[in-house]
């Protein structure tokens, strides 16, 4: 598709998230899922705003995001309630309330995912769910504690289908990503009461600095590519369009769901 394509899409596109303020949690490299659903929400009208992790990074991460007007970046370790709590204070104290939240927040150790389920440790174990699902359930409740979310927020983290199936090389993280997915149902009933709705996007495979750490990664995407029906692999821009639906009123009778964006691979028996 030509630039002058595009530019006519994006300038026909309704805004979605006008006026809307929405916090992408994780933010990495221009490669990234969350920079895919950064550059659709801001298109979409909405303001973004951006979590990440470790303060060595701030400086590539703020020149990454100079590319999006009004765009500003926090230091997050949601690994610590402490600090979560320390950093949402900080932005809703500088922003105001959000009408979105985007947890793009996983880690496993590489030993946890080179070798075999079976030799996990109980260290690895632990770190995968607690990175991964626990700092979801953590985001949430402090935000909510905050009162930081706007009447009709919308809640959306990351997932994958190797939570449902066996992949190799993905291992522990399949774990935690099942733990995270029932972590949103559990969310979702439990914040609905205040209108705040909670989902997530079930991304296909994509080559994000993350899947550098699963083994054979390059084999998935040829299996994708073959099998699914579009006969293609998912791009960070289309999944992060689905992010931006999620956070817009369109999907305001959507909640507690997993939501597959991945050329319908997943419906495919063999």
């Amino acid at each position: 598709m030509c630039k002058k394509t595009k530019k006519l899409i994006k300038e026909e596109r309704k805004m979605l998230l006008e006026n809307k303020t929405v916090l992408i949690m994780g933010i990495r490299n221009k490669w990234s899922i969350a920079w895919g659903a950064a550059r659709s929400a801001a298109d979409n009208g909405a303001k973004v705003l951006f979590t990440f992790m470790g303060e060595e990074n701030r400086g590539k991460v703020e020149e990454l995001i100079s590319e999006i007007p009004g765009a500003k970046a926090y230091e997050c370790d949601a690994s610590e309630d402490s600090k979560i709590q320390e950093c949402l204070e900080k932005i809703k104290a500088e922003n105001g309330k959000l009408d979105g939240i985007l947890h793009s927040i996983a880690h496993a150790n590489t030993e946890d995912l080179r070798n075999d389920f079976i030799t996990t440790s109980r260290e690895g174990f632990s770190h995968a769910n607690d990175v991964s699902a626990y700092s979801f359930v953590a985001i949430a409740r402090i935000a909510e504690e905050l009162d930081m979310l706007n009447d009709g927020a919308s809640l959306v983290s990351l997932t994958y289908y190797g939570s449902t199936k066996v992949l190799p090389g993905y291992n522990v993280m399949g774990v935690a990503k099942a733990a995270l997915e029932t972590s949103v149902r559990y969310l979702a009933d439990n914040l609905g009461k205040k209108n705040i709705r909670v989902n997530a996007v079930s991304a296909g495979p994509i080559k994000t600095l993350s899947a550098k750490g699963i083994k054979d990664f390059g084999s998935i995407l040829d299996v994708v590519e073959e099998k699914a029906p579009m006969r293609r692999n998912v791009t960070t821009e289309e999944v992060g369009d689905v992010v931006s639906f999620l956070f817009s009123k369109m999907s305001s009778a959507i909640t507690g769901q997993v939501i597959y964006a991945d050329n319908g691979y997943n419906i495919m028996g063999i």
